[in-house]
């Protein structure tokens, strides 16, 4: 028959592998296709844990690692990373001669990538284009990718929409959902049992998770709004179970970490986890009442395992939400207000406007089926 299509996947951090494992295991088991692995950015580095390794643990081959400079984060060190990762993705695309380069995202190793195909020539499959984001330059980087790529497997129907008004093809346009969501529907969650186990947590009547990230854009001091969201879940009183995942390692996640610690002597109903990983922290979701504070996946998964959301602040403004995601400002009242009106709601019926977990699925489809190199790289703008 043909010879597979050499698909190589690139990934730079452990959250962005979270959403393309399926995908590659999928690519993997296709014997239309072969599987090439390419690991940049914090995977190699010992900061971060040489994620990598979780990869190779996976069962996965890992074809090339493309060392970039990340010792400093100042701008220029930045900068000049992006170069030597054009260098170092010349030579592995060189050396692997993909057929199609697989990305996600809108970090500047990605456009390090894009860079380099679209010089030499190679196809690039770019998943979660057309995103806005209120992001520093995560979206000028998300858009540069989008011009350089010619594959775009959007996440929702927002995003497509706004990857036509970029004048891209609308053949080349699919939406697939978003990845996150296919370990809901391929890995059994852990088991209330097992979470509980694993967490410390005692559940009481109705039960909290709740996730707060610093704000990086806010108008004033993220220790201010995280006051107000703990004054208004001190009042909830004794009944209510609180089960906090702390903050990243960054200075003001550090400053918000005390806070918890503090409310954890004075609150014997409320306990804090690390990192839990995705499975544990799906099941936390699932377990329980009501999801509170700024993340993504009060917006991305909640909906899916359909538990209402409380999301407060503008970290996540711009976003597409499903009706289980209730909005409010950093204001005890009305944070206690939305918690209680998310409590008394039934979100049984809720559909996810970001797909049903098969994403991976689809995207493999549109590899299969996309045309011939040359008809994928000889690309027209298309006026609106």
């Amino acid at each position: 028959g043909m010879t597979p299509r050499r698909i190589c996947v690139v990934t730079g951090t452990r959250a962005e592998y979270g959403l393309l494992r399926w995908l590659m295991r999928d690519i993997s088991d296709d014997p239309d296709l072969a599987l090439q692995v390419v690991v940049t950015g914090s995977h190699l580095s010992p900061e971060f844990g040489l994620s990598y390794r979780e990869i190779e643990a996976d069962g996965f081959r890992i074809d090339e690692k493309v060392e970039m400079l990340l010792s400093a984060d100042t701008t220029s060190a930045v900068a000049k990373a992006v170069g030597l990762a054009v260098i170092g993705f010349a030579d592995t695309f060189v050396r692997l001669a993909p057929d199609i380069v697989v990305v996600v995202g809108d970090r500047y190793e990605i456009l390090a990538v894009a860079e380099t195909t679209l010089l030499l020539g190679i196809p690039l499959a770019h998943i979660a284009g057309g995103d806005v984001t209120e992001g520093a330059f995560d979206d000028s980087i998300r858009h540069a990718v989008t011009k350089m790529a010619h594959l775009h497997l959007a996440t929702n129907d927002d995003s497509a929409r706004h990857l036509r008004q970029l004048g891209e093809e609308p053949w080349r346009i699919h939406v697939i959902g978003n990845p996150a969501l296919d370990l809901l529907n391929r890995e059994a969650l852990p088991d209330r049992d097992a979470l509980l186990e694993k967490s410390g947590f005692i559940p009481r009547h109705r039960n909290l998770l709740v996730t707060y990230h610093p704000e990086t854009r806010g108008t004033h001091a993220t220790t201010e709004d995280f006051a107000e969201l703990l004054a208004a879940l001190d009042t909830l009183g004794p009944g209510y179970g609180i089960l906090f995942t702390r903050p990243n390692a960054d200075p003001e996640g550090r400053a918000l970490d005390r806070m918890i610690d503090d409310f954890l002597a004075d609150h014997a109903n409320a306990a804090a986890v690390t990192w839990l990983g995705s499975s544990f922290y799906f099941a936390a979701i699932e377990m329980a009442d009501v999801v509170v504070g700024n993340s993504s996946s009060g917006l991305l998964e909640a909906p899916s395992l359909k538990t209402p959301t409380v999301n407060i602040g503008s970290r996540q403004k711009g976003r597409l939400r499903a009706q289980s995601v209730l909005d409010c400002p950093a204001e005890r009242g009305a944070v206690l207000d939305a918690i209680k009106t998310a409590l008394s709601m039934d979100c049984r019926r809720v559909e996810n406007p970001y797909g049903d977990g098969h994403a991976s699925q689809l995207i493999l489809r549109v590899l299969k089926e996309a045309p011939p190199q040359q008809v994928l790289l000889n690309k027209r703008f298309v006026e609106q």
